[in-house]
């Protein structure tokens, strides 16, 4: 991960994507050290990763950022960005969705939320409908371009 090499830990969060297989769990956590959470600790449990110091939300997805924008927690993913608000710790989203659900406007209206809410929004030319998705052009290094000016 790009994030190791330049001394950053990177402690991964994911949401539904874990169950349904679409991330290598074992991959991610032997290249990072940490466990995947994708569920809420219960109360009064040791927080098992360390406190952030920024997070990036990436690859964001549509319902991801309309959830988020409108302060719907109901995953661990987006808790943790909902709080990560009022905690002040800096953020930034990189969108990955296709155009026609760029062009609802919820999406536009939940960018200017979040813009408004103080986070950082990565450049993506969101990708055409049922054309095999964008993946060859995401840029996961505009997470640190983004925060690096942001964390000490």
């Amino acid at each position: 991960m790009v994030l190791r090499t330049i001394r950053h830990d990177v402690c991964p969060r994911a949401d539904r994507t874990r169950e349904a297989g679409f991330i290598d769990a074992r991959a991610v956590e032997a290249q990072t050290g940490y466990p995947i959470r994708s569920a809420w600790r219960s109360p009064g449990d040791l927080r098992p990763l360390p406190p952030p110091d920024a997070i990036a939300v990436a690859p964001t997805a549509f319902n991801t950022i309309n959830k988020w924008a409108a302060g719907i927690s109901d995953t661990l993913a987006v808790g943790i960005v909902c709080e990560a608000y009022g905690l002040g710790i800096p953020t930034a989203a990189l969108p990955y969705l296709n155009a026609a659900q760029a062009a609802h406007p919820a999406y536009r209206q939940s960018l200017e939320r979040l813009r408004d809410m103080g986070v950082l929004i990565a450049d993506y030319e969101p990708h055409q409908p049922k054309a095999g998705g964008g993946r060859d052009t995401f840029r996961w290094e505009q997470a640190l371009e983004l925060l690096s000016p942001m964390v000490r």
